[in-house]
């Protein structure tokens, strides 16, 4: 009787022993992939807004140059409705926007 006791305890010994190098296995395979997933992936990049008063300008300009090319896209579309004629001034405006900030917000002249 002493005997069989004796090699069922080995027997759950050697299991356990089994499991727990399973595990480690499992353990450090995570922590490798972990790692490898940790020096493939970037880094966040923050981007600061400068708050000066000339940027804070510049932003409101660029705002109302958007406001307005848009506002143009949408009067095209809803008065005439042609995709021709909307994709005309689509590229007419884009053309006419640089000379229409400078026009608009040049200080020299």
């Amino acid at each position: 009787m002493s005997k069989e006791r004796a090699r069922r305890r080995a027997e759950r010994e050697a299991e356990r022993a089994r499991a727990m190098r399973a595990n480690e296995e499992r353990q450090a395979r995570r922590a490798r992939r972990h790692a490898l997933l940790a020096r493939l992936t970037p880094r966040p990049v923050r981007f600061y807004r400068q708050g000066g008063l000339l940027a804070r300008r510049h932003r409101a300009q660029n705002a109302v140059v958007g406001v307005g090319f848009l506002l143009v896209q949408v009067v095209v579309w809803l008065v005439w409705g042609s995709f021709p004629l909307s994709f005309g001034v689509l590229i007419l405006s884009l053309l006419l926007a640089p000379v229409v900030v400078t026009l608009a917000f040049d200080r020299r002249i």
